[in-house]
């Protein structure tokens, strides 16, 4: 259940960051970035010292803002 909730959750994370930057992405496209963006989330939680409860709201925002980060910074480095 718990892989279930992950991939939802980066799919929507993705999705979430393309509409933000503005940029295409399909099905796949949109879980990788989302699953990377929870990644480099949870990583900058961790080192920002945030308390999360790990509720899926939670998990939900650190991976968009994630996401968002990693986009912008894929975009600037690839254009």
């Amino acid at each position: 259940m718990g892989l279930i909730i992950t991939v939802i959750i980066g799919l929507i994370a993705g999705a979430v960051a393309h509409r933000v930057l503005n940029s295409r992405g399909g099905f796949l496209g949109s879980l990788v970035v989302g699953l990377i963006g929870a990644l480099v989330g949870g990583e900058l939680a961790r080192l920002f010292n945030l308390h999360v409860t790990g509720g899926i709201l939670d998990r939900l925002i650190i991976a968009v803002i994630g996401a968002i980060l990693f986009l912008y910074v894929w975009k600037k480095l690839f254009k």
